[in-house]
């Protein structure tokens, strides 16, 4: 389907247009980069330019001569100059949709999308995979991107995909063998005009599939349900209520085409875990993979860090990096997963959610919420005189007066509810900080 002839137009100089502008060259074609940012602030600028025609500083008419444009997700359809491409008649697609358009015919997909669990889920079908002795990258929105890897040559089994409604939305011919929907609860209500205009976004991960193909869908998601006749594809479901489905728990076992696994077996903590563990063992035996040796792969798959990633026990009192928790569902998972009340750590930059969803679970859950970042108000408006409260200006203070305030046995959690970008670069950043934090005090007490 790749057309050297065709000039490719790439919108944005993150991982996933630098691998795709990589990727046409390597395949004998031309790309035209264009990037907001100055060429000072991106570190690969110097070597790009030395294969490819580039501008930076913001973007030009120089990108109405490229028929297709390869737009960054993280670059807003209603920005100017996409509209002004599309009243040009510009086709518009993601880096995914440039990837299956050249992939390897005999390479499956495994496609993962939701709210929440996207990464977890995603990286323990690669895991299993892996252990079951097969060829599989994992790529999209986790690690590298998806045009970074030879896929359009043999030799890889299956591609594992983590894909964000961002990714989804410039899709067309995009068509995974299985595609797996973990959950749809509200996010990102600041990219999208409401909340079912971002539901559509991630249904459409399913509309290319024909009745071959498998989709592996949350049961208990009320969103999910009222869209599922519109999938053409074989369902699979995935519950914690209802052992009527494909994949249910039952007291303390999870079960898959009637094996079983026990949730102590797991080194993964939480109900919430519990499903992605089920969307993937469901997954994979979709691929023709024996249930028992699927499960059995279960067992030895870690938490990624900054979900529920245990960080250090200090003087009884633990610490844990939920720092992955940038919306009010992750948070009410992080407060479910433990077996006492938590102190917890909230707040960041604000993606228009109402944090009085939460209210309940913290009244439950929460012995006090430590707050931070430019949503305080915010919560402040939501939950003061509802349950202990303490606003904070400065991030080290917060996690230090968590810690003074703890006694033997409580759990210190890092859940924003929100983004990062208010005083971080992304969650990465705002959990390594909280664990260097951490291990700072941890420092001074084996000092003192």
């Amino acid at each position: 389907m790749f057309d050297p002839s065709i000039k490719y137009g790439i919108l944005g100089l993150a991982r996933s247009g630098i691998s795709a502008a990589n990727k046409i060259k390597e395949l004998g074609g031309k790309a035209f980069l264009s990037e907001k940012q100055s060429r000072e602030s991106i570190p690969e600028a110097d070597e790009l330019i030395k294969y490819h025609e580039c501008e930076f500083g913001g973007h030009t008419d120089r990108l109405l001569d490229c028929p297709i444009w390869i737009v960054s997700p993280g670059i807003p359809l209603n920005t100017p100059i996409i509209q002004k491409g599309l009243v040009h008649g510009i086709q518009m697609i993601s880096e995914i949709e440039f990837g299956f358009q050249i992939k390897y015919p005999d390479s499956k997909i495994i496609a993962i999308t939701g709210s929440n669990g996207k990464s977890t889920t995603a990286s323990l079908i690669h895991h299993i995979l892996q252990v079951l002795g097969q060829k599989s990258i994992l790529a999209g929105n986790i690690g590298d991107a998806f045009c970074s890897y030879p896929i359009h040559k043999p030799g890889i089994d299956y591609i594992v995909l983590e894909i964000s409604s961002f990714q989804l939305d410039l899709i067309q011919t995009f068509a995974p063998h299985v595609a797996v929907l973990t959950n749809i609860t509200p996010d990102h209500l600041n990219r999208y005009r409401d909340f079912e205009e971002y539901c559509q976004s991630k249904m459409k991960i399913f509309s290319n599939q024909e009745e071959h193909d498998y989709a592996v869908l949350y049961q208990d998601s009320s969103e999910i349900a009222q869209r599922i006749d519109t999938i053409r594809s074989q369902k699979l479901t995935f519950s914690l209520t209802d052992d009527h489905a494909d994949g249910y728990r039952k007291g303390k076992f999870l079960y898959v085409n009637n094996d079983k696994i026990s949730i102590y077996d797991l080194k993964l903590m939480g109900p919430h875990n519990q499903l992605n563990v089920l969307a993937a063992a469901l997954s994979v035996t979709a691929l023709g993979f024996g249930t028992s040796e699927t499960l059995q792969a279960c067992k030895s798959f870690h938490s990624l860090p900054h979900r529920l990633e245990f960080v250090e026990n200090i003087n009884g009192v633990s610490f844990f990096n939920d720092s992955k928790a940038t919306n009010t569902d992750s948070s009410k998972s992080a407060l479910e997963s433990f077996d006492r009340p938590i102190r917890i750590i909230m707040g960041g930059s604000d993606k228009g959610e109402d944090f009085s969803l939460l209210t309940e679970t913290l009244q439950r859950h929460a012995i006090k919420a430590y707050i931070i970042g430019e949503s305080k108000d915010k919560m402040r408006q939501a939950w003061l005189g509802k349950l202990p409260l303490a606003f904070f200006d400065d991030f080290r203070e917060c996690i230090r007066t968590a810690y003074e305030e703890s006694t033997i046995g409580d759990y210190i959690v890092l859940s924003p509810a929100c983004a990062s970008f208010d005083l971080f670069k992304n969650f990465e950043h705002r959990g390594d900080t909280f664990k260097d934090i951490v291990r700072e005090i941890l420092r001074e007490k084996e000092q003192a």
